[in-house]
C-alpha cells in the first residue's frame, strides 16, 4: 500500500510582498506536488513569482529549480518535486503597484 499525506501549509493568507510557506518534513516520500490556490489579486500590474526550496535542517533555505508559471490571475496553480531530501518549502512574492494576493498553499506526498 502507498502511503500519502495532504497538508493545507497555509490558509488564505493575505500576501503583500515576499512570503514564505511553513517548512514541511517530507524525507519519507518519493514525490511531491505543491499547489498554490490563488483566490484574489489586487493592485495594478500584479504578479506572483514563486519557488520550491529545500533545506538540509529547516533553517537555511536553497532553489531547488521548480519554479511556478508567473500567476496573474486568480486560480489553482501546482508543481511536481522530486529528489528533494527532507525539507521543503515555498517562497514567493507579489509584485506590482498596491498588490496583494490572498492564496492558500498545499502539499501533497506520496511514498
Amino acid at each position: 500500500m502507498r502511503h500519502f499525506h495532504a497538508s493545507v501549509v497555509e490558509r488564505r493568507i493575505t500576501v503583500e510582498e515576499k512570503f514564505e510557506a511553513h517548512p514541511m518534513e517530507a524525507g519519507w516520500a518519493s514525490e511531491a506536488i505543491f499547489f498554490l490556490i490563488v483566490e484574489e489579486l489586487q493592485g495594478e500590474d500584479i504578479a506572483l513569482d514563486a519557488v520550491v526550496e529545500i533545506s538540509a535542517d529547516g533553517i537555511n533555505w536553497i532553489p531547488e529549480g521548480t519554479v511556478f508559471p508567473r500567476i496573474t490571475a486568480p486560480g489553482s496553480h501546482f508543481v511536481r518535486v522530486s529528489h528533494f531530501g527532507n525539507w521543503l518549502r515555498v517562497r514567493g512574492m507579489v509584485s506590482g503597484k498596491k498588490a496583494s494576493a490572498k492564496l492558500s498553499v498545499h502539499l501533497h506526498l506520496k511514498e
